[in-house]
């Protein structure tokens, strides 16, 4: 039966939907991506699913594409200057990442000892490419066996950390309604026209004629810019997503692209799909036995860095002057990053909103803190402090 491609698309797609029609029935209490992933190991642990599913239904060689393509696309939805505004999004992402490491140093390394805590540090603070880090110097190390360690956190943490971020945007998105609905008639009103014009003419000039702006050629000025930062990974050695997210902010600001560039292709539901499909297969190594064996030291790194987490978080956002709900879950980002931040304040801002006006400006507020907060911690400060702390074994 997965030996027909459209068959393993399709199971594939039914247990997307599954995830999605629970989160819409809890009100975004049960994030969809939660489900997929918790879901996947289920079956693929029961043999329901083949661990090559993704391969038998000829997914896999141009998903793992759409990462560059997809973070092109996020740099697109935030207006530079709001981006310049988000560098206390950026502080506290820092921080709760700072104060997760030093408390698994502190509490974890006589309980369970230094090369053990090392194992789960990186990927608990943001996620694959510090897990590669970390395992990569683990196998030179002969420390075979201790990859079990980031493995079963990588494939864990989201489990905590996307429910623990739903709960507290849940809450600032209330707080978003609420100050709209309380709002001057006038002032509702004029943040409703905004809302609406910049839905339908868009705020941003552009450097190709409207006429121009078809579907096709936005997907190719999509898979231009994650071409070129693919290549600049390359060349440079820095990441690929820091140049892919750099490209679409300053090519939104210039013009080339334009606002939103992949909904706009009507493109973007299959893309973010297709990626959750890469997400999900990193985790085909996982086993039961790994569970077993490694769940009591997961659990203490676990329990002890979100400890953290929420910590730094909560302090910055004091410190800041920013509503909690709101600092924290851009802390929890290390957690579960792209594409789950992008996805759960679409949810959240999907179930707390009566109307579109509502949906919009509750997406706009949560999206771009979220946004920063994850790339912060996955793609530049993990990466540092897994580097930094493996190379101490």
């Amino acid at each position: 039966m997965f030996n027909e491609p459209l068959v393993a698309a399709t199971l594939i797609f039914a247990l997307f939907a599954l995830g999605e029609f629970l989160s819409v029935i809890s009100k975004a209490r049960i994030p969809m991506l939660f489900v997929v992933m918790m879901g996947y190991l289920l079956l693929m642990w029961t043999g329901i699913f083949p661990t090559d599913i993704a391969d038998q239904a000829n997914f896999t060689t141009f998903a793992s594409m759409l990462p560059a393509v997809l973070i092109v696309h996020m740099g697109t939805l935030i207006p530079f200057q709001q981006l310049k505004e988000q560098y206390k999004a950026v502080l506290i992402a820092l921080a709760g990442i700072v104060i997760a490491a030093l408390l698994v140093m502190v509490i974890c390394v006589p309980i369970i000892g230094y090369t053990s805590s090392i194992a789960g540090i990186g990927p608990l603070t943001g996620g694959i490419l510090a897990h590669v880090i970390t395992s990569e110097k683990l196998t030179e190390l002969g420390l075979v066996s201790l990859i079990t360690i980031p493995a079963v956190i990588l494939a864990l943490q989201n489990f905590v950390g996307m429910p623990l971020a739903t709960h507290f945007l849940r809450k600032r998105g209330a707080t978003v309604k609420k100050e709209i609905n309380q709002a001057s008639f006038k002032e509702a009103a004029a943040t409703l026209d905004e809302v609406g014009s910049h839905e339908k003419k868009g705020t941003r000039k552009s450097l190709i004629p409207e006429k121009y702006q078809t579907q096709v050629i936005l997907l190719f000025q999509v898979f231009l810019g994650a071409s070129i930062a693919v290549s600049l990974d390359a060349l440079t050695g820095v990441n690929y997503s820091l140049w892919a997210l750099a490209i679409g902010l300053i090519g939104a600001y210039f013009g080339f692209y334009t606002g939103n560039v992949m909904e706009r292709a009507n493109s973007f539901g299959i893309t973010m799909a297709l990626l959750i499909v890469v997400v999900m297969s990193s985790m085909n190594s996982i086993t039961p036995a790994m569970f077993t064996d490694y769940l009591p030291q997961v659990l203490l790194i676990m329990a002890v860095g979100i400890t953290g987490i929420l910590i730094g978080g909560f302090i910055m956002s004091k410190l800041f002057k920013w509503d909690p709900n709101k600092g924290i879950p851009v802390a929890l980002t290390a957690l579960f990053g792209f594409p789950g931040d992008y996805i759960i304040c679409d949810e959240v801002s999907r179930s707390v909103s009566n109307n579109e006006a509502e949906r919009k400006a509750i997406f706009d507020e949560l999206l771009t803190p979220m946004l920063v907060g994850g790339f912060t911690t996955v793609t530049v400060a993990s990466i540092v402090v897994a580097s930094i702390l493996v190379g101490t074994l």
